[in-house]
């Protein structure tokens, strides 16, 4: 066979085999490859798989010939007329099947993806922010319902007691998994404001990260309820929906940060961000766990945190929104769900997708030649150094 004729063979021999490997990914998802999504660009992946497979292969046939030993002949008559062997013809295979399963494991590393179920779907819901308080005064204990009288005589067992920020991050908590249509997010505050999550559908995450939320993990040596307001506004910005709320929980007065409450309230009747701040305690002197005494019992000291329910009911009504007390648990779902049922409700589009990866249909007949070309090694063309 002459080398140009053999050269148009190995090029087609290589596209046969590439083929012959993409037949299965077609048949197996067709229609999906129509609107198929990789995480590395595409052109990257062909212009790299256009470069290092037709290297290979000219080096595992053609380059071959390079280093083949040779023996001169005063005549070549007896090996022109001679018959040749199915290995001498098919000894450019090995090199073609590796072209074409270098071409098919590139595109699977490419990563393809499909939509394997994907819907738009109107919902009703609201995109809130709630603020959380993270400062020193979330210790005191949160005050406990009355027990019923019925109960008092069954000798029901003690109400364990609970801290605000426990019971605060309880409620949430119930809050979130309640929600499932609104966008929600979170920013804790104690001496500054932090964003915890922005306004999200994905509750799950959300829920995670609220649990993890103890005191310390920021200064809690300060309220600064300026600064908590303005950056929940902030993450409402470019919200497009109609109603837009910020949730604030906090025991104490405003004594930090770089932003004034009445000017954060303004920025938010600005994004038509209505604030909703619920009180936590009345001002009163509360429980305060100090640590145990010698039978590991706990022990509490009273202590007194200022409030300003002036200033939290000013930053209502400049917003539109309103503001509540709640002294207990009970006082504080009901607060939160209040807000909520007097929220105007507005639409958005919420879209759920299920991926599915096709890498594995473009690596398997790739491994098929792989093997194939091992096969053909070991049992056909049998080189020997």
């Amino acid at each position: 066979m002459s080398r140009p004729l053999r050269v148009v063979v190995v090029i087609l021999g290589t596209l046969l085999a590439l083929v012959l490997g993409l037949a299965y990914p077609a048949i197996a998802r067709g229609e999906a490859w129509r609107t198929v999504t990789t995480w590395l660009p595409l052109w990257l992946v062909v212009a790299v798989a256009g470069v290092v497979a037709p290297i290979v292969v000219w080096r595992m046939t053609l380059a071959q010939d390079a280093h083949t030993p040779t023996l001169r002949l005063p005549t070549v008559a007896p090996l022109v007329v001679g018959p040749r062997g199915l290995r001498a013809k098919l000894r450019d295979v090995p090199g073609m099947l590796r072209g074409a399963a270098i071409v098919l494991g590139l595109l699977a590393i490419a990563r393809p993806q499909n939509v394997l179920r994907g819907e738009d779907s109107e919902e009703r819901g609201i995109d809130i922010v709630i603020v959380l308080d993270l400062s020193g005064s979330m210790r005191a204990l949160m005050g406990v319902e009355n027990v019923p009288e019925q109960d008092q005589k069954r000798g029901a067992a003690p109400i364990k007691r609970l801290t605000r920020l426990e019971t605060a991050k309880e409620v949430i908590l119930d809050f979130v998994a309640r929600r499932r249509t609104d966008r929600i997010g979170v920013v804790v505050f104690g001496r500054a404001a932090y964003v915890l999550s922005p306004p999200t559908l994905d509750k799950s995450l959300l829920s995670a990260l609220v649990s993890k939320m103890e005191l310390d993990l920021i200064d809690g040596n300060g309220t600064a309820i300026g600064d908590a307001v303005g950056t929940a506004v902030a993450r409402l910005r470019r919200s497009s929906a109609r109603s837009k709320a910020v949730i604030l929980l906090t025991d104490g007065d405003s004594n930090a940060g770089a932003i004034a409450p009445d000017y954060a309230a303004d920025l938010a009747q600005k994004q038509a961000v209505k604030v909703y701040p619920i009180q936590i305690g009345n001002g009163d002197e509360v429980d305060v766990m100090d640590g145990t005494d010698l039978f590991g019992q706990p022990h509490y000291v009273r202590a007194h945190f200022p409030v300003n329910p002036e200033l939290l009911k000013r930053i209502a009504e400049k917003t539109g929104g309103e503001a509540f007390i709640a002294t207990d648990r009970r006082g504080l779902e009901q607060s939160m769900h209040t807000i909520l049922d007097r929220l105007e409700k507005t639409r958005f589009e919420a879209q759920s997708a299920t991926m599915e990866d096709l890498f594995p249909f473009l690596l398997f007949p790739g491994v098929g030649l792989i093997a194939l070309e091992a096969l053909v090694r070991l049992l056909i063309v049998r080189r020997f150094p």
